[in-house]
């Protein structure tokens, strides 16, 4: 009989108490792993969902205002050195940066003024295929332009222009189909006419220049700023400006649904601990003469302290290696239920293994330090008497 068999005779001898405990332990470890695996993907896919809800870099064109006064009255701004921007050269320097996997969309803007009927209305030449990634929450009575011939109003535009679907608009001298009106967002898109990229690049500037771009990345993985210096440092003699509100709203929502995450695995983890406690606790009042009994045989207080964590130790370790198995399977379940399984890599990670049960044995040892403690205080003559 040493320190390491009593721990194994006593589980066999105990095996529906080690068996429960055991099986209550793995059922938290199970929990906390799969719900850690699942909040990582739902948290990135929650992150490339927010992007269709605007972009939140801009880039424009560096530029200089000056004020210009005259006998105490002012006459107004100057906006000076105003220069378009290259719209290839702009997606390929934001492709070519280190973060361009953190980049979800590059969508670029031209905007114009143009006479409908006698009345100004303001045109923004867009990239369909990007501009419905950015702009996922609009919605039109209609359909969106499928070729440059067509034209999408915005709600506003559409009511004083007295626009529909269907309707036909002149715009550069060329005659366009409204294709869709928006419903109305509540921003600057309400006012204007959105056009292919093309057709306005060649009525109303100059092919392949655009005005800004707006850029919508994804900041979970990297502070923000990081993907602003990057975009900086590739494309002088520009101003990239982060939005920040924007930023920091979709962190929030990211960041909500870890750490409400992260304490529910922490309560879990809290229950299971005080579970191993009590059971440990209660094995010791159980023992108390078999501890008097070890202890008459000359086993120092530090064996009997060490039998008990080394029993601890060996239900965190199978506890740590059935949970973590038991919660890769189940969140590939979860996220296939939830339809979240493109793009996700769930795996078996034999690394990822032995962190678990080496952090799921620490805290067993942990919670099963009282109950050790208690044990090695016992002392023999008293454990003894009521043999």
């Amino acid at each position: 009989m040493n320190i390491l068999t009593i721990p194994l005779r006593n589980l066999r001898r105990k095996w529906v108490k080690t068996l429960l405990l055991l099986l209550v332990f793995s059922l938290g470890v199970t929990s906390i792993v799969a719900l850690n695996y699942v909040s990582d993907v739902v948290g990135g896919s929650l992150e490339k969902k927010l992007t269709a809800y605007g972009a939140n870099i801009l880039i424009l064109p560096r530029s200089e205002k000056l004020t210009v006064s005259y006998g105490g009255f002012s006459l107004g701004d100057m906006v000076l050195g105003v220069s378009d921007l290259d719209e290839r050269a702009v997606e390929e320097r934001a492709a070519s940066i280190a973060l361009k996997d953190r980049i979800s969309v590059v969508a670029p803007k031209l905007v114009a003024m143009a006479t409908v009927d006698g009345t100004g209305v303001g045109v923004v030449g867009v990239r369909w295929d990007k501009e419905k990634i950015l702009k996922g929450y609009w919605a039109a009575d209609g359909v969106f332009p499928s070729s440059d011939g067509e034209v999408l109003a915005g709600a506003k535009a559409a009511e004083r222009l007295g626009l529909h679907p269907g309707s036909a608009v002149d715009l550069g001298g060329r005659a366009l189909t409204v294709s869709g009106v928006l419903h109305p967002t509540g921003s600057d898109d309400d006012a204007v006419l959105f056009a292919d990229m093309d057709f306005a690049q060649r009525s109303f500037g100059t092919p392949g220049r655009v005005n800004f771009v707006e850029v919508a990345a994804l900041c979970a993985g990297c502070p923000i700023e990081d993907i602003v210096a990057q975009l900086s440092a590739a494309m002088p003699g520009t101003d990239i400006k982060a939005l920040q509100s924007v930023v920091k709203q979709r962190m929030y929502s990211v960041n909500f649904v870890k750490e409400l995450i992260l304490t529910v695995s922490v309560i879990i983890l809290l229950i299971a601990c005080c579970m191993v406690g009590v059971t440990m606790l209660a094995s010791v009042n159980e023992r108390i003469k078999e501890i008097g009994l070890v202890r008459s045989l000359g086993f120092s207080r530090r064996g009997v302290f060490a039998v008990f964590c080394f029993e601890a130790m060996l239900i965190g370790l199978a506890a740590g290696a059935l949970g973590y198995a038991a919660g890769v399977l189940l969140s590939a379940k979860v996220l296939q239920v939830l339809d979240m399984t493109e793009g996700a890599h769930l795996a078996f990670q034999p690394a990822h293994m032995a962190a678990t049960c080496l952090f799921i044995a620490t805290v067993s040892v942990l919670a099963a330090f009282f109950p050790a403690w208690k044990a090695s205080s016992v002392e023999p003559s008293g454990a003894l008497i009521s043999l």
